[in-house]
């Protein structure tokens, strides 16, 4: 780092801002797990002195960003602005969304649908089955893409030196019992995903979760999101699921694309 600027291989230093990135890990600081945060929290949970912290702090307060009761910081919901000019700019969840409540309302069961970043998936569009019991997911929300049926779409649609680059950089951690972790186990999976259209996730993410995901593809064949419905593992077999939740999701997601720009 010099002069203001990121180091960062690949790109020049003088097209780098460090200031933006530090406001923007101000504002990826806060999550499920802090909420809420004084200023010395902040400071020791993005790695800067608390005169960085604090200077940040209020300008995110001013630009509406960040609200404070004087010793604790929080998000405000202008944050959401930012994700959905994210979700307006991909110009298909106007299509999308009415199209996952007619998934819902046909198989009972909760529908999402998500976009690849990184080793991680992103929640982009929610639609909950009308039950007292929810998973506490919904737009923003994270989940390794590994283990993930959704997250296997995506990583079957990807191109070899992006999938050799999300090899090296994730970390193959069990969630469960029944989760699969091998390289060469993933890449067969993969593959398997990839020939078949479709991932079912049994049981791998969480006990008693299972999830049956589709690609969402433009007209030229782009896979540009994934969608799943996720029901209780326990409800009926897996064989039955398939059958009656995988066709009312191809269906859906060739709706869309037909809705779709080239």
């Amino acid at each position: 780092m010099a002069n203001g600027v990121i180091d960062e291989p690949g790109q020049p230093r003088s097209e780098l801002v460090q200031s933006l990135s530090r406001g923007l890990a101000i504002i990826r600081a806060f999550d499920s797990t802090a909420p809420s945060m004084t200023l010395s929290q902040v400071a020791a949970r993005t790695n800067v002195s608390r005169a960085v912290a604090r200077r940040f702090l209020h300008t995110l307060a001013h630009d509406g960003y960040v609200s404070t009761d004087g010793k604790y910081f929080r998000l405000t919901p202008r944050v959401l602005d930012l994700g959905f000019a994210y979700l307006s700019s991909l110009n298909i969840w106007d299509v999308a969304q009415p199209i996952m409540q007619e998934v819902v309302s046909s198989t009972g069961e909760s529908c999402s649908a998500s976009v690849l970043d990184g080793t991680e998936i992103v929640y982009v569009a929610r639609v909950a089955a009308g039950r007292i019991m929810q998973v506490g997911l919904g737009i923003g929300s994270r989940l390794p893409a590994f283990c993930s049926s959704m997250g296997r779409v995506l990583l079957a649609a990807a191109p070899p030196e992006q999938l050799d680059s999300f090899f090296r950089a994730v970390v193959l951690k069990p969630c469960t019992p029944r989760t699969l972790t091998g390289e060469t186990a993933l890449r067969i999976e993969f593959a398997k995903v990839a020939k078949q259209g479709w991932a079912m996730v049994d049981e791998e993410l969480e006990t008693g979760l299972r999830s049956l995901s589709v690609p969402i593809r433009r007209r030229s064949g782009q896979v540009i999101a994934a969608m799943n419905i996720s029901c209780h593992a326990g409800s009926c077999p897996a064989e039955e699921t398939l059958a009656k939740c995988l066709p009312v999701l191809v269906g859906a997601a060739d709706k869309i694309a037909r809705s779709l720009p080239n």
